[in-house]
């Protein structure tokens, strides 16, 4: 995997991926930044909402759950010294379908923590990360 992060402007930079696909990240106004786009931080932990969400969902499919929308909601708190690293997060998955079972949910989240989500397990290395969901019926 490559991926290109180029400096546009005082602290604003375009990251561009192997894919394609560009992201504009910026500092905060603070720092020297217009607000332009996400902190790098911020990506990386919406990248790991992205990555347990990719996970979660599939898992669900495979399980043949009447999945009809799923989102991750998450928490971080960051070390007060340099490097803030991410000491702390919490992980709310909402799962809405017909028929969903509980456990299914439980075991999905379960596996992506602990085998199949790259992101949130590079993380898990120096933030404690927890984890809890609710399930959303809807009508059949």
């Amino acid at each position: 995997m490559k991926a290109r992060v180029k400096w546009i402007e005082q602290v604003a930079f375009l990251g561009e991926s192997e894919s394609g696909h560009g992201v504009l990240m910026d500092g905060a106004p603070a720092y020297g930044g217009r607000n332009l786009g996400p902190r790098p931080m911020e990506l990386l932990l919406m990248g790991a909402g992205g990555c347990t969400s990719f996970d979660v969902v599939t898992i669900l499919k495979k399980s043949r759950q009447d999945v009809t929308d799923c989102y991750v909601e998450l928490d971080a708190e960051r070390a007060e010294n340099d490097p803030k690293v991410f000491t702390k997060i919490h992980m709310h998955f909402v799962v809405k379908g017909r028929n969903i079972k509980t456990d299914a949910v439980e075991k999905a989240i379960s596996l992506s923590a602990e085998k199949y989500c790259s992101a949130s397990i590079m993380l898990g290395a120096t933030a404690k990360i927890t984890h809890d969901f609710e399930v959303l019926q809807e009508q059949a």
